[in-house]
């Protein structure tokens, strides 16, 4: 048996027989609350016997006469499927003369001379084997009594013109007059009758008392074969088979009876009872002959057993009465007959369970205006809880109507409108609790193309553009998406999609095609189609608009109405042109002056091919109609309208609907309905009579006429039952009365308390409730809830300030010891509550206010938790205590771990005095990163967790309080910028410097001395003692008498005066000789310098 599951495998690796394993299987299934079976399993091994070895005699046969040649396959499991062919491996060709019968044999009706053939070969398929056996072939020879003509054959003529004595028919299979078949039910049954005569006869079927299942009966091989798929009782009867030819008829008779394996009528399911509760468990089946019925309990007949007196066994029932805890059991019920059995295994569990929600909390459902609605509500208890549904949380409970509740929970909305949106409240009640869920409903507006794309046909080159203009609830997002041909469309760069259209530029032929509009919210959907046809520019002209494609009808002509009757009258039209698309079907539409003038509303649809139809219509409404004509590409234009038509008035047929009676006082009841539809007040003048008395008093009815729907009765006694009927009468007179309705007059506060409040098993958040209920008649309305109205009185925890909100939780009960259970309170603190009664508009007195201390529990997680760098070395956590510790604090946990993307490492626990709310941890290095949870505890135990983790080091919105004097990136900043601000100084006196060579610039404004002396080529030669003179705190000059700078060119020169040409370039070289004394005597002036700073720098 395979690990971990039920399944059974037999191996043959090992060595074994298949057929030692030939055999009934059943399993078995076993825990500690009994035992479950399986059904039966028989296991057999396919087998492929051999064909018998024989030696076939040639089978000799006179012409025209019949043939069988038997088959006779040998027995397999399962039985092979038998086929007919010749040696070249090609099946015998069969007809309405020669075919193959259910058993395999190869039945002529009558023999021809071509049948002559060595080769007829029967041939078994073995489908679990795989295998193929094939029987010794036959030969047959014909006899013929004069000699065969081939050219004279043919099919009408098949003994080629001699003659061959003809025969009446005779059953080939089945033999004599009659027969019986035996066939079980939804099993198919399968009926042959095989003729032999010549001419070859034909076979017809009839089934006496009746006909023939036509859904379910068909005809194979030529119709000698009659096949009845999944057979029911009403399929035994006799069955008739007829053959016959020109020379006569016979027939035979096949009488089927219709046996059945058990079947279920109840099968037996799993059953949940509480302790001292009754309960059956059925188990019933039919079939033919009856089953018999036999119980076991955990695999064990039930007489084995020991006796329950909570158990009594009647047949195909057991019941169950008083049971206790602890008789859970797994019972098995077997129902059999001579052709098959049936086996159900159902557990009864006795448990105490009290009533909860099995079901998600608090569900959004968002369904389409005037579709039907479905709320679940899966719940479980044990005993079986009572369900009831409120809508925002007020009223009675819903039922009926507008609304169904089903017995798994279920509310139904029959059609959700706008005004049935709201908060709906289910809620499960036993005598161990109550248990409810919400589900909030929100109706939205469906979804709609109001102005769907139109067929177009486009020329090749030009633009088309589809419209598809969507109106849907605005709260709901919706898309819109186009497809080609079912293809989504890829708009590519030419293609242009806005929110109301698709726009096609430079249409080529690949366009052509179906274009769809599809606009989608998340609850529903709408879609719409058009088609683009592409033109070439000559399939404008109208020499070949035979080549058009199809279009729109032109809209119907000539209205005409005849035949008036009373709500009746006869429109005929003549359709128009259809433009290569047959009219599916036409549209009519009516209009009438008085209620809704202007508005053509549908009325109904008719055949295409008809033209001239009967319309139904109301009462009392002024009529004009219009006809619309439907074809593959769409609706025409409407006709033109036809003449009015008045129908004569009547009394009304409708019943007014929505009928009910309620008290908006405590001594009124309002008694309301749904005003008729226009169209349904078949005359002038309607009015309302209502009628009203106190239910079960046996008095008359009062009664009164109003035009309005609503009607309010006065001085009523408070909350007593009303029968309410209405009916619809005009100028006609009456139409029919409603059923009769029960309402209910007003409310009035409830006179009595609840006493005896009490509380019982209390814990840090729970507290169980028991008081003694009031007498239902002092609710003085409909009994609604217990409400319990409780608050928070204060805390034990030494200066916690609370709110003392009243919070209420209703209790719905009508037992004798009502209870409950008040849940979700805060531990460590003292409540105050009581208790009154509800009705629908009231409440009662209070009874006596009790007050309860819950128990110590575990804290709220901190307030809040931060964790903040104060440098890259450590890090610094800070929390708050929790809003609500529930206890005295003892103190904190926290818990801290590195963590390196999904690899943590060893956790680290820290306790501390509840006094402390901060700390500091030091990183092992600066990338290193934290998850840290904090938890306050109490002697009860640690609170919820609070866990955070610490920043990456690139983030550094953590770090306050940096002393940015000591950070390495500030020091860096600084040097950077005074080294920028030296490189500009040294700049600056540069550039003075440069300006002390060569003065030109600085000196061409001032006036000529006489001494200056002009060059030949007009340029003037500066000479003046200021220019003998070096520059204060300079050493360069063109004077060869003071010290060159290091950079001169006197240093690359061989002597001599340095001489220019007349464009300005050097003719001789430097020649100035250096003075080692010279030199020596201005090291002093050097030393200051600052190209000398420069230099010494480089």
């Amino acid at each position: 048996m395979r690990k971990r599951s039920g399944t059974l495998e037999i191996g043959f690796r090992s060595g074994g027989r298949p057929e030692d394993y030939e055999g009934e299987y059943q399993c078995f299934a076993t825990n500690d609350l009994g035992v479950a079976l399986s059904n039966k399993i028989l296991l057999r091994v396919s087998k492929a016997p051999l064909w018998p070895k024989e030696v076939l005699e040639p089978v000799v046969v006179t012409e025209g006469t019949p043939l069988v040649l038997a088959c006779n396959p040998p027995p397999g499991l399962p039985p092979p499927f038998t086929f007919w062919m010749n040696s070249a491996m090609t099946p015998i060709p069969q007809d309405k003369r020669v075919s193959m019968g259910l058993n395999g044999d190869l039945y002529f009706s009558n023999v021809l001379t071509k049948d002559a053939h060595t080769d007829y070969s029967c041939n078994a398929r073995f489908l679990f084997t795989h295998t193929i056996q094939q029987k010794n072939p036959f030969t047959l020879k014909v006899l013929t009594k004069e000699l065969y003509n081939d050219t004279s054959y043919n099919a009408t003529d098949p003994y080629g013109g001699r003659k061959v004595a003809e025969s009446t028919p005779t059953f080939l299979s089945p033999s004599g007059t009659e027969s019986s078949k035996m066939v079980l039910r939804d099993e198919q049954l399968l009926l042959e009758c095989i003729a032999a005569g010549l001419p070859t006869p034909t076979i017809k079927w009839f089934k006496k008392g009746g006909d023939l299942p036509g859904r379910k009966v068909k005809f194979d091989n030529y119709n000698k074969t009659l096949k009845i798929i999944n057979v029911s009782e009403e399929d035994a009867g006799e069955y008739v088979c007829m053959a016959n030819n020109h020379l006569g008829s016979i027939r035979h008779s096949i009488f089927v009876q219709v046996k059945a394996a058990p079947y279920w009528l109840d099968k037996p399911f799993n059953l949940v009872l509480a302790p001292e509760e009754n309960g059956p468990l059925v188990c019933r089946a039919n079939g033919n002959p009856k089953p018999n019925i036999q119980w076991l309990v955990n695999g064990l007949p039930i007489e084995s057993t020991p006796h329950s007196p909570s158990r009594q066994v009647l047949g195909d029932t057991i019941m169950f009465r008083l049971v206790q805890m602890g008789s859970s059991a797994v019972y098995q019920c077997n129902a059999s007959n001579q052709h098959g059995y049936l086996m159900a295994n159902a557990f009864v569990s006795v448990l105490d369970m009290p009533p909860r929600m099995l079901g998600p909390k608090n569900q959004l459902i968002k369904v389409i205006e005037n579709n039907r609605t479905f709320l679940d509500c899966p719940f479980f208890g044990s005993p079986l809880p009572d369900l009831r549904w409120f809508k925002n949380g007020q009223g009675s409970g819903l039922d009926g109507g507008q609304y169904r509740v089903y017995i798994n929970g279920t509310l139904e909305i029959k059609r959700a409108r706008a005004e049935d949106e709201g908060t709906y409240t289910c809620v499960a009640n036993s005598m161990l609790g109550t248990a409810e869920n919400q589900v909030r409903l929100e109706v939205k507006e469906p979804t709609r193309i109001v102005r769907a794309p139109e067929r177009r046909s486009a020329v090749r080159g030009s633009t088309a553009h589809f419209d598809c203009k969507v109106k849907s609830d605005p709260s709901l997002p919706i898309t819109v998406a186009w497809t080609k041909d079912d293809k989504p469309l890829y708009l590519g760069w030419r293609l242009r999609k806005d929110e109301e259209s698709l726009t096609i530029p430079n249409v080529n032929e690949g366009d052509e095609g179906t274009y769809t509009c599809t606009v989608k919210s998340e609850i529903d959907q709408d879609s719409a189609s058009a088609r683009l046809t592409v033109l070439e520019e000559a399939s404008l002209n109208p020499s070949v608009s035979s080549a058009l494609p199809p279009d729109r009808s032109d809209p119907p002509m000539d209205l005409d109405l005849s035949d008036p009757a009373a709500r009746s009258v006869r429109l005929t039209w003549i359709p128009g042109n259809d433009h290569r698309s047959p009219v599916t079907e036409f549209l009519v539409q009516f209009e009438e002056d008085r209620w809704e003038p202007g508005r053509w509303q549908d009325l109904s649809t008719y055949p295409g091919d008809l033209n001239s139809v009967i319309l139904q219509l109301a009462p009392f409404v002024n009529y004009q109609f219009r006809v619309i004509a439907i074809n593959a590409v769409g609706q025409s234009q409407p006709s033109r309208p036809s003449p009015r038509y008045q129908t004569s008035g009547a009394v009304p047929d409708a019943i007014p609907r929505g009928l009910r009676g309620w008290g908006s006082k405590k001594d009124n009841m309002e008694i309301t309905w749904e005003p008729l539809l226009d169209l349904e007040r078949n005359g002038p003048t309607l009015r309302y009579s209502v009628w009203w008395r106190q239910k079960d008093l046996g008095e008359g009815w009062s009664n009164m006429s109003t035009i309005w729907s609503k009607h309010v009765v006065y001085n009523t006694e408070t909350y007593v039952p009303y029968e309410i009927k209405v009916q619809a009468r005009n100028e006609f007179g009456q139409g029919p009365e409603s059923n009769v309705v029960v309402g209910y007059s007003g409310e009035d506060k409830p006179t009595d308390a609840p006493t005896d409040l009490r509380v019982s098993k209390v814990d840090s958040t729970k507290a169980n409730l028991h008081w003694k209920p009031v007498d239902l008649s002092s609710v003085q309305g409909e009994f609604k809830e217990y409400r319990l109205y409780y608050w928070r009185e204060s805390s034990l925890v030494p200066g916690l300030v609370v709110s003392k909100e009243k919070k209420t939780k209703g209790f719905y009960s009508i037992v004798a010891e009502p209870s409950g259970i008040l849940s979700d309170l805060v531990p460590y603190s003292k409540y105050k509550m009581f208790l009154v009664v509800a009705n629908n508009l009231f409440e009662g007195p209070p009874s006596n206010t009790v007050e309860v201390t819950t128990k110590e529990g575990v804290p709220d997680s901190p307030k809040f938790f931060t964790i903040n760098r104060r440098t890259f070395d450590t890090i610094h956590l800070e929390w708050d205590k929790p809003l609500e510790p529930n206890g005295i604090l003892i103190g904190y946990q926290l818990k801290y771990q590195t963590v390196n993307g999904s690899r943590v490492g060893r956790a680290q626990l820290e306790t501390l005095p509840p006094n402390v709310t901060e700390f500091t941890l030091r990183l092992p290095d600066r990338s290193t990163r934290f998850k840290f949870y904090l938890s306050a505890f109490t002697q009860v135990g640690a609170g919820e967790v609070y866990a955070e983790e610490s920043p990456h080091f690139a983030n550094e919105a953590y770090i306050d309080q940096v002393d940015i004097a000591t950070q390495g990136w500030f020091i860096g900043l600084m040097c950077a910028i005074a080294l920028i601000i030296l490189i500009l100084l040294i700049v600056c006196f540069i550039k003075r410097s440069r300006g002390g060579k060569y003065p030109v610039r600085d000196k061409k404004d001032l006036t000529l001395d006489p001494v200056d002396q002009k060059d030949q080529d007009g340029s003037f030669d500066y000479h003046s003692d200021e220019d003998n003179k070096p520059l204060q705190g300079s050493q360069t000059s063109l004077d060869g008498n003071v010290k060159e700078s290091d950079d001169s060119l006197v240093d690359y020169g061989e002597g001599g005066d340095g001489q220019f040409n007349e464009d300005g370039s050097f003719i001789g070289q430097y020649t100035v000789k250096k003075d080692k004394d010279e030199t020596e005597g201005n090291e002093s002036s050097e030393a200051t310098s600052p190209v000398n700073a420069i230099y010494s720098l480089a």
